[in-house]
């Protein structure tokens, strides 16, 4: 996929109240940047940010952090987003997570990841071993992990990933809005349904 540049990024990334710049400092210290003892759902890869602001709208005893490695995809997120309290945003790259919490997050968000389909690349995909094993890291207590791709063949792997991984899987689905009403999308999932596109989901919970 080839990214758009956003010419004046640098200045809204800079300006933005809700982009943690120095997110490694914030690292055990989340309680203090949300001021609440809330709960909070990290969504890895959070696009131009839809899913993350519907669902900080909707569930505001919630906080929500959205991670992004794209500065451009981040600038166009910006646009779109809100400086809601329970709402908060991270320039990083996923391999790094475990340098900004520490034991703090209780949901992680898979939306419509990248799914390296080459075999010598699936190290890379975020139900690989590599990085279930970084998610350890970070989870507060119970690990929760909610899933929602196109990709039928990431789905599998997730499957396997994680069953293998002693998750428990559950709200299994391989056309997701069949089976759901009133669910908050992401741009990709609005582009996907739109086309007819099968939407596969799980829940995994260790």
């Amino acid at each position: 996929m080839r990214l758009r540049n956003v010419k004046d990024k640098d200045e809204i990334l800079e300006n933005c109240s809700f982009l943690i710049k120095n997110a490694e400092k914030v690292k055990g210290h989340w309680t203090e940047e949300f001021q609440n003892d809330n709960p909070i759902y990290l969504e890895i890869g959070m696009g131009k940010g839809k899913f993350l602001l519907e669902n900080a709208k909707r569930y505001p005893n919630i906080n929500f952090v959205g991670i992004e490695k794209f500065d451009s995809v981040l600038a166009k997120a910006i646009k779109k987003l809100e400086p809601l309290p329970n709402l908060r945003i991270i320039r990083m790259d996923a391999s790094q997570i475990a340098s900004i919490f520490d034991k703090e997050i209780s949901l992680i968000y898979l939306n419509f990841s990248d799914p390296w389909p080459k075999n010598r690349h699936h190290k890379k995909r975020l139900t690989s071993p590599n990085f279930l094993k970084e998610y350890d890291k970070i989870f507060k207590d119970k690990k929760r992990i909610e899933m929602k791709t196109d990709n039928e063949d990431l789905f599998l792997y997730s499957l396997e990933s994680l069953s293998a991984y002693h998750y428990v899987l559950s709200d299994l689905s391989f056309d997701y809005h069949k089976q759901k009403n009133d669910i908050i999308m992401t741009e990709y999932e609005v582009k996907f349904h739109s086309k007819g596109c099968k939407i596969y989901h799980l829940f995994a919970q260790k």
